[in-house]
């Protein structure tokens, strides 16, 4: 073999290599989040394939050093790339009996070890067909390590930057699968004239062309019409009902949670509960017709910053989004009218309130979510600068998804904004008054720049919303226990292990409990 060839061919097997495992991430995501036992689990297997392919792909060209071998290898490796959509829907969605980071590892080794393993083989073996002159080896394998760390270099940035908004995954591992099933066919001697290379391609193309149609393609359906993959998110627009069976109701789906429920007839409809919370502060704090700032971080299907556009007409209204493909399908389809009076920025949260020239009276972080929650926008520092940018009197509103029995992240973020707002000023909302019996749940946790009448809130709550109220404030000696009694931390830019914090609520989503 040529040196050119070997510098062609390893480049080619470690840029696909980087390739899929940049995308793993986004592949895993709509079945187990993004968090830190996702990205270690795919760095640890995918590393582990290419160690032990590396291994028996010395061993197999040791005993068998013929090109031919390299061109099974490349083939195999490209049936294995092809698989891995496949796989995804086969075993990602199991319930497996295993704790979360089990479940997670045992996941990610069934879809991803494989393709690592196999496209290991491929540099030992281009390695010995290549080496002719044992005086200048260290030359030869230094320029064939350097080109192959070369082709993950640009695989790593080019799918980072430039393949996942403009192809998505699926179309990605399709590419990955087809580029190595040709190195294989040019570049491996499988086939011995230019027929079989023909018949070869002939036979292949309906086979990809279907293994596309049916397992890489997205099925779309009356109910799921709308699947896109942004730089951020999958996203799925699905056609529902409220709770009552009456109202029709779009659901927007970032990767695995319904973020947003939407009525494209009425703006004024709310169907989440945590949101009727907040419409109970707002009713409590501002009149209708009263001007006031207010400023969303995270803003999926606008539901909320639409309600306050129409019952709040004085009101500013600013929402941050970091995915502009969702902001951008909220126009398209959600019924955010091009004349909206809210203003969007597509941009961090954090970058934003840090940069922000603005003061609010109200800021409702609505970023997180119970799989992937960003841990920049949790610490102690992040909750010092949305305090610079609060008005005197102004309040946070954040959105905790957590078990109020046993989680830990719900208190440290208490605990957190207690250290920045001090501990008379936050407060704990719930949908429900049974709290010693809440297990899971959204809580809306409050912190204000300044005194909060907490006490006129709950009477207001109790009187003249009596009947059209949704919230139920945690008492002060319940929340005086409930910070002594569970393990909290101060969550902090240098300290924020926010993955361990909600692992509970994880675990408990996949059927696993942890014995007491």
């Amino acid at each position: 073999m040529s040196l050119l060839e070997a510098y062609i061919i390893t480049f080619i097997a470690s840029f696909c290599t980087l390739v899929i495992e940049m995308v793993a991430g986004r592949i895993l995501a709509p079945f187990v989040g993004v968090s830190i036992y996702t990205w270690t689990s795919i760095i640890g297997v995918i590393l582990a394939g290419i160690s032990i392919g590396a291994y028996i792909g010395g061993k197999l060209v040791d005993r068998f050093p013929a090109r031919k071998t390299l061109g099974w290898l490349l083939l195999l490796s490209g049936i294995t790339a092809l698989s891995i959509i496949p796989l995804t829907y086969l075993v990602a969605s199991y319930r497996f009996p295993l704790s979360l980071m089990l479940r997670i590892f045992l996941v990610t080794t069934i879809i991803f070890f494989l393709p690592g393993c196999v496209l290991g083989t491929i540099s030992p073996v281009v390695v010995r067909l290549t080496l002719k002159d044992l005086d200048k080896a260290g030359n030869v394998i230094g320029k064939i390590y350097a080109l192959s760390t070369l082709g993950a270099i640009i695989g790593t940035f080019v799918t980072g930057f430039f393949l996942i908004s403009w192809m998505g995954t699926r179309m990605i591992i399709l590419s990955m699968g087809i580029i190595l099933l040709l190195a294989s066919v040019f570049s491996g001697s499988l086939f011995k004239t230019k027929k079989s290379v023909a018949l070869f391609i002939i036979i292949a193309l309906p086979c990809v062309w279907a293994i596309y149609s049916f397992l890489y393609k997205p099925k779309l359906t009356d109910q799921t019409y709308l699947y896109r993959e942004s730089d951020y998110f999958t996203i799925k627009l699905i056609n529902t009902t409220s709770n009552d069976k009456t109202t029709p109701l779009q659901a927007m789906v970032l990767d695995n949670l319904i973020h947003s429920y939407v009525s494209l007839d009425n703006p004024q409809h709310i169907e989440y509960e945590y949101e009727k919370i907040y419409s109970d502060v707002l009713k409590w704090k501002f009149g209708k017709d009263q001007a006031f700032k207010s400023l969303t971080i995270g803003g999926g299907g606008y539901t909320f910053p639409r309600y306050m556009e129409v019952f709040y007409p004085n009101a500013q209204i600013d929402v941050v989004e970091i995915d502009p493909e969702v902001t951008r399908i909220v126009y398209s389809h959600l019924g955010l009218p091009k004349d909206t009076r809210i203003r969007t920025f597509n941009t961090d949260g954090r970058w934003f309130v840090m940069n922000s020239k603005d003061k609010y009276d109200l800021i409702f972080t609505d970023a997180f979510n119970d799989l992937s929650i960003p841990y920049h926008l949790t610490t102690k520092e992040y909750a010092q600068e949305l305090k610079k940018v609060l008005n005197p009197d102004g309040i946070v509103m954040s959105n905790i998804i957590d078990n109020f029995q046993k989680g830990a992240f719900l208190p440290s973020y208490i605990r957190t904004l207690r250290e920045v707002f001090g501990e008379k000023n936050v407060f704990l909302l719930s949908v429900s008054p049974d709290f010693k019996n809440t297990q899971i749940s959204t809580f809306i946790v409050v912190a204000g720049n300044g005194n909060i009448d907490i006490k006129d809130f709950d009477a207001r709550v109790k009187s003249h919303l009596k009947g059209h109220a949704t919230s139920a404030l945690v008492p002060e000696e319940m929340m005086e226990e409930f910070m002594k009694t569970r393990h909290s931390i101060v969550i902090r830019d240098d300290h924020a292990p926010i993955d361990n914090l909600i692992a509970p609520i994880f675990e408990e989503r996949f059927g696993y409990n942890r014995k007491s």
